[in-house]
């Protein structure tokens, strides 16, 4: 289980070629493609992204790649929508794997509320819906009430913690869950006790979102990578939004609590897809995979296109004491 990792993981770079997936035109997605779930598969790394055509309709694709940059995607979408709940879009998936089983999470959209959701698979291709599993929960309620069940971005723990299954989650701020079948979830608190919440005058200042499903250090803490955002609100009433990629530590012995939080963002909006596309000024990391000797972080760019940066181990930090 241990993976060689340390925290704070990196640095990363992106890719020179990024974008390494784009939308493609007439078909369902054609407008834009982003947010991907990451996994290795064998001798392979798969994707599980987010894409749509103009009605912004999001539906659940796959991809495959054998060096981690360059991807075949199948023809259709492996998940779309089909319930209510979600009739405007299967969002931002995430995934672990448990004894042969595909455990993914994501958001139903109906246009009003976000729900986090989970579905089951053994295949990839047939899939078990759970439906929403905090209907009631709003990971905004100590940052910005949404009055109504608001929930997003769950990653489950591959293993057992103090003997249950865990899985951190939230948009706004982030929360903790436990479950003894790894289907039916209870949060650990009410949506009025985080366990970490925005850091003000930082890059999270406005809301903190799980990003990738944790990895376990060397010294035994768990590490996520977290998406963080400032919001700009202009006075004709406008918002300009900026997320960067942050990561936080956690320690198994005690997983209600974040131990540490990497201070600056490792990745941020640079380039022209990261500063500009569907939502402007965003690099949202939700994939992250050991493959060959490297870290992959697979990232959307602006809502638009799909991203990596990678981490060598043979080029950790303080590169310039090295020189």
């Amino acid at each position: 289980m241990f993976t060689g990792a340390s925290f704070p993981l990196g640095p990363f770079v992106p890719y020179e070629q990024n974008p390494i997936l784009r939308p493609r035109g007439g078909s369902w997605e054609s407008a834009n493609l982003y947010n991907p779930a990451a996994l290795v598969d064998g001798d392979e790394v798969l994707l599980l992204y987010r894409a749509h055509a103009e009605d912004i309709v999001s539906h659940i694709g796959l991809a495959r790649s054998g060096d981690g940059y360059h991807f075949e995607r199948d023809a259709e979408p492996i998940l779309s929508p089909a319930e209510d709940y979600e009739r405007y879009g299967c969002e931002d998936p995430r995934i672990a794997v448990v004894d042969g089983t595909y455990y993914l999470t994501y958001t139903g959209w109906d246009r009003r509320s976000a729900q986090l959701c989970l579905a089951t698979s053994t295949d990839l291709r047939t899939w078990t819906r759970h439906g929403p599993l905090f209907p009631d929960f709003d990971t905004f309620a100590t940052v910005d009430p949404r009055g109504f069940g608001w929930s997003k971005a769950g990653v489950i723990v591959p293993v057992r913690m103090q003997g249950r299954w865990w899985m951190y989650f939230g948009e706004g701020a982030l929360y903790w869950a436990t479950s003894d079948d790894l289907i039916h979830w209870t949060p650990g608190t009410p949506d009025t006790e985080p366990m970490y919440s925005p850091t003000p005058g930082s890059f999270d200042a406005d809301l903190v979102e799980i990003g990738t499903s944790p990895v376990l250090t060397d010294n035994g803490l768990l590490v996520m990578l977290t998406n963080g955002a400032t919001r700009t609100v202009h006075p004709a009433g406008s918002v300009d939004v900026d997320y960067r990629c942050g990561q936080i530590a956690i320690d198994p012995d005690d997983p209600t609590r974040v131990l540490a939080r990497l201070q600056v963002p490792w990745l941020r909006p640079q380039t022209a897809e990261d500063l500009h596309g569907l939502v402007s000024n965003v690099t949202f990391v939700e994939g992250l995979v050991s493959f060959r000797g490297k870290w992959f972080a697979y990232y959307g760019q602006a809502d638009t296109t799909l991203a990596v940066a990678v981490h060598d181990p043979a080029r950790p930090w303080g590169a310039t004491l090295r020189a």
